[in-house]
């Protein structure tokens, strides 16, 4: 059947007809030159388009290579399914490879037929382009007073004057240039009002970045007008230089805080402000980019910038609490793909902790922790102190006093704890974790000796007071890092 279908110039086999459409791509390639740019995705769909495919080398104006290079490889990719060809050191050049569904007797018809569909779309492109260099990117940014952002929240210049606030309170933290922050940030949004972007959507950001260098703005405020967008999808890296970072927070801060105080929460599995979204690349920005600064305030500030929100007969505010929840949540799904479940997460959900890095490293010497030998009895054994300490009261001592010790194992227990802090102190300080609870696990035999033969609810009010207060301390030291009766 297969030979039958391949003698009649049908490639049923799609994995044939895949490797036979890349190699004439490469081969079409080095013809020119030029080195191939095939997307995985990209080619997939042409695979599915064709039955016998023939690769047609095309060529375009160089002239049109003045454009922004994401809006030829759009035209290219997304609306004619052509593959670019690309120069040595990556850059786009003049070439292009279509894909035919025939071995054509005339090849050069098909060719022209190529080149004459994309032509009229760069064109397109180009005058737009040259159109929104005429205007400037400071003259868009200003018109960004006339256009909506939201109903309840102003016009994108509101938007980009709370981000700019927000992005230069951030670039203080984190040591950068307060003022290119809020200049990066006044012009993120500028390209909006741009030909180029009103024709192709897809180059928010992109083309801004085109824009602030034609105008003579520095690289950095023009890469970072770009990369706050980033990550644009699942699975997108994060900014990589620390300006993008900041902007990238910046602005998703400011989406989060109006939309919640607009009354956009997601419900369900509507989300029509993408605030999931934005709150997990919040996150990744943070966790990713190793920022270490203090989320609850920040969210705070972006939510007093968002202010109170009319919405007819009574007023509305962003509950920061609430929202600072909804941004933890995101991280659920996120650490679970990289192999932490549902209790672990909740350990350290459950006790503070000073930045989403500082999550993640608790979070990753919980997993470690998971994987000693000592930690399920440990685990049970801290679950046991939290119910006996719970139930308790307040009769635990303000400290522990030793001369009442009565027994053996008691005396063993507060031995261990004194030598465990003299190791858990230090690397609690510097944030060594997993250190902190390798040396706590450690402790394992004296505290199975200690509920052994200890009974803590002593009759003598004072001993009882000692033990709790001792069982407190041991407590504190296990949920320095997680909560880690969770586990069990």
């Amino acid at each position: 059947y297969v030979d039958a279908l391949r003698a009649r110039h049908v490639l049923v086999d799609p994995d044939e007809r895949r490797e036979r459409i890349a190699k004439q791509i490469h081969a079409a390639a080095a013809t020119a030159g030029k080195q191939a740019d095939v997307p995985e995705a990209l080619l997939e769909e042409v695979n599915c388009l064709v039955e016998w495919p023939s690769a047609i080398l095309c060529q375009f104006e160089p002239g049109f290579l003045r454009v922004p290079h994401e809006a030829l490889v759009s035209t290219m990719q997304a609306n004619q399914k052509f593959f670019p060809l690309r120069e040595a050191d990556g850059g786009l050049s003049e070439y292009f490879v279509g894909i035919a569904n025939i071995d054509s007797k005339d090849p050069a018809q098909i060719r022209q037929g190529y080149e004459r569909v994309i032509r009229p779309r760069f064109a397109d492109a180009a005058f737009f382009f040259d159109e929104d260099l005429k205007q400037g990117i400071d003259s868009m940014a200003q018109g960004l007073a006339s256009v909506t952002y939201q109903q309840k929240l102003g016009s994108y210049a509101d938007k980009s004057a709370r981000v700019a606030v927000l992005a230069e309170a951030i670039a203080v933290q984190v040591g950068l240039d307060a003022a290119e922050a809020r200049r990066a940030a006044a012009l993120a949004k500028a390209d909006l009002q741009s030909r180029l972007v009103g024709e192709f959507p897809e180059l928010q950001g992109i083309a801004g970045r085109y824009y602030a260098k034609a105008a003579g703005e520095s690289d950095a405020i023009a890469d970072a007008i770009d990369e706050a967008y980033q990550p644009r999808f699942a699975g997108d890296a994060i900014a990589i230089p620390k300006l993008g970072q900041v902007l990238a927070i910046a602005e998703r801060l400011d989406t989060l805080a109006g939309g919640f105080a607009a009354g956009l929460k997601p419900t369900g599995n509507k989300d029509p402000f993408a605030l999931r979204r934005n709150a997990l690349g919040l996150a990744r920005t943070l966790i990713e980019g190793g920022i270490e600064i203090d989320l609850p305030e920040l969210i705070g500030a972006a939510c007093e910038l968002v202010g109170p929100i009319s919405t007819g007969k009574e007023t509305a505010f962003a509950d920061r609490n609430e929202l600072h929840a909804f941004v933890l949540d995101r991280l659920r799904g996120y650490f679970a793909d990289k192999g932490f479940n549902e209790q672990q997460f909740d350990a350290v959900n459950a006790v503070p902790h000073e930045s989403l890095p500082d999550f993640a490293k608790r979070l990753s010497a919980i997993g470690e922790f998971a994987k000693l030998p000592q930690a399920d009895a440990l685990a049970a054994a801290n679950k046991r102190i939290g119910n006996i300490l719970k139930k308790s009261g307040s009769e635990a001592s303000a400290s522990v006093d030793p001369l009442l010790f009565q027994e053996t194992a008691e005396r063993g227990l507060w031995a261990a704890l004194a030598q465990a802090e003299t190791v858990v102190l230090p690397k609690l300080a510097a944030r060594d974790y997993v250190g902190v609870l390798e040396a706590l696990a450690g402790l394992r035999e004296p505290v199975d000796a200690f509920f052994d033969g200890v009974m803590v609810n002593a009759e003598d009010p004072k001993v009882r007071g000692n033990r709790l207060a001792m069982l407190q301390k041991l407590a504190g030291h296990f949920n320095a890092v997680g909560d880690i009766a969770v586990l069990a």
